[in-house]
């Protein structure tokens, strides 16, 4: 197994998302497509009161997608996010389709792309030396790889926590470094637990991960 295809393996494990998605009935899978698809489509999430049109229990739908860590909703019950997508304003920010949307992480806002098949330009910040990150894609595709050559995704896998879901702790690990010296020094503070990818590398790990979601 290669280096991609192991850290599909390995996320899945953390954040099942496929395996969850699929134990939902038919329409709950539908809805959760939905979702997904309104972040491209309308530039936000469903509301609450749009998925209540979609359901015959809009609660226990609610209940439903949010134990199964597929949608973020607030306390209010109005959705927050659903990988890979957020309605918070992280720094990965997505010009995709007219609209401007965000992505939970790093690796989030590469999958777009790939899921979607559109172009979209991301724009985000290495968290070492907060310098901007400006990648341009389209599916598997870097449209401006000369100026993304020292772009590197990285991810500190024991960021994942069992006391609250991946949108506020793994993810908040799986990050844009710019630099092979920095990349270096930032996975040496602890090798045993962190991991650094080739962009496209990262790109085909998003799409490994992601994808499935849709299909």
């Amino acid at each position: 197994m290669n280096k991609v295809s192991e850290a599909v393996k390995r996320l899945n494990k953390i954040l099942p998302l496929k395996a969850n998605q699929q134990n939902l009935g038919k329409e709950m899978r539908q809805l959760h497509r939905d979702i997904l698809y309104s972040y491209i489509d309308i530039g936000r999430s469903l509301s609450r009161a749009e998925i209540a049109q979609r359901v015959e229990d809009t609660e226990q739908t609610i209940t439903t997608l949010q134990k199964n860590d597929l949608v973020v909703f607030d306390e209010r019950g109005e959705p927050t996010g659903a990988y890979p997508f957020t309605m918070e304003k992280r720094e990965h920010k997505l010009n995709v389709n007219g609209h401007v949307v965000h992505s939970m992480c790093a690796l989030d806002s590469l999958a777009v792309s790939a899921m979607y098949d559109v172009e979209l330009e991301i724009q985000s910040v290495c968290r070492v030396s907060q310098l901007p990150v400006v990648i341009k894609q389209k599916g598997l595709d870097v449209l401006n790889k000369n100026d993304i050559q020292d772009v590197y995704f990285a991810i500190s896998w024991n960021a994942a926590s069992v006391s609250c879901c991946c949108a506020d702790s793994l993810c908040t690990e799986m990050i844009f470094i710019k630099g092979e010296v920095a990349a270096n020094d930032w996975l040496n503070e602890d090798a045993d637990n962190r991991q650094i990818f080739m962009l496209d590398e990262a790109i085909e790990f998003a799409a490994g991960f992601f994808v499935p979601l849709l299909q």
